[in-house]
């Protein structure tokens, strides 16, 4: 596609730019329910940040988008991307939940969110049946943003999960019985296919697939997508791949531009129009429990998640996304030697 590639700023953007990516304050209702038409979001602890105003809003789906981030492969940016996708639509005017299904309880981390044992998780929910609004909780510097948190009892759930009855709908279930309005649900998968991911890809109607911009990333997709095609035939006759987003992009290698076309090649309008850079400031959020959006809302890595949510919105919808502003992945001339990369990643993909 046009555009040339995204390059990481040697210094930190400009106050102007920081107001592009704006902070609601702490939850002002910390049961999940429906919110005033015209209320407005209290100001933030971030005195940079703006409240997000009418005009900057995203769109609101006409019923609620339930997207899978799936890739068994670890280390792409599932959970970096769950938890900065879901904060950037909440900071937008969207109520978002996310359902954290990796036993590692990263996304429950990143949304400041307390796991530890004794906490009501969504183990409680797949095992023991338990209401998922029982365990849901608001997260405390995104009004609209909610988590169901993951604990260590979900590192046994898969085998447990095999002598129940209906183990793999159990969270669709779920899902459909919890009775809060909901624009999104975001589900951050485990990187493999057991029963944990087949019980989102149940539950869902949209995967959301990230892929990392380099070689290795593409190894094993292929097999993700027969899983997802099993399902769609078997279980889930709604699910399908909506988004492809590509992750952790260097404009100054040649190896991400040949990966981010072999993705484009294989998924086309899949594929999202905005990229997520290589960013400090997207790796140090998590150690202070936030997402980047509160942690650095000016940096690349949260405006570039925010454009990439607000493609996502656009496309629900049906409205074409204009990408002047998006971090944009570039296409140059194809060479011999790079035709011959090009062909040994398709491989990847078979």
């Amino acid at each position: 596609m046009a555009g040339s590639p995204h390059r990481e700023p040697d210094v930190e953007e400009s106050e102007s730019l920081r107001s592009d990516a704006n902070i609601a304050g702490p939850m002002a209702d910390p049961v999940p329910g429906p919110r005033p038409a015209d209320s407005e979001p209290a100001p933030g602890p971030l005195g940079a940040a703006e409240v997000v105003s009418r005009e900057t809003r995203m769109p609101r789906p006409d019923q609620t988008r339930v997207m899978v981030v799936a890739n068994q492969k670890g280390g792409v940016g599932k959970t970096t991307t769950t938890v900065n996708l879901a904060a950037s639509l909440a900071l937008h005017g969207n109520r978002v939940l996310v359902v954290d299904l990796d036993p590692q309880g990263n996304a429950s981390t990143a949304l400041g969110i307390d796991h530890h044992a004794d906490v009501p998780s969504i183990y409680d929910v797949l095992v023991d049946q338990r209401k998922l609004s029982d365990v849901v909780q608001p997260v405390r510097d995104v009004e609209g943003l909610f988590c169901a948190p993951a604990t260590i009892d979900l590192a046994g759930a898969e085998i447990e999960l095999v002598s129940l009855v209906a183990r793999e709908s159990r969270l669709d279930r779920a899902i459909k019985a919890y009775e809060q309005p909901l624009d999104y649900i975001l589900i951050d998968c485990p990187p493999s296919l057991g029963l944990l991911t087949v019980n989102a890809l149940v539950a869902g109607a949209e995967v959301l697939i990230p892929i990392q911009c380099e070689y290795y990333a593409l190894e094993g997709l292929g097999q993700l997508l027969r899983n997802v095609e099993l399902v769609r035939g078997h279980l889930n006759p709604k699910l399908h791949v909506s988004t492809i987003l590509l992750t952790m992009y260097d404009g100054r290698t040649r190896l991400a531009s040949q990966v981010a076309d072999e993705v484009r090649s294989h998924f086309g309008q899949e594929v999202l129009r905005t990229s997520i850079p290589r960013s400090v400031r997207i790796s140090e959020a998590p150690s202070y429990g936030q997402t980047v959006l509160t942690y650095d809302p000016g940096s690349s890595g949260a405006l570039s998640y925010m454009e990439a949510a607000r493609e996502i919105a656009l496309r629900g919808i049906g409205v074409h996304y204009d990408d002047s502003r998006a971090h944009t992945v570039g296409h140059q001339p194809v060479g011999h030697q790079q035709q011959q990369d090009q062909h040994s990643m398709s491989e990847g993909l078979q």
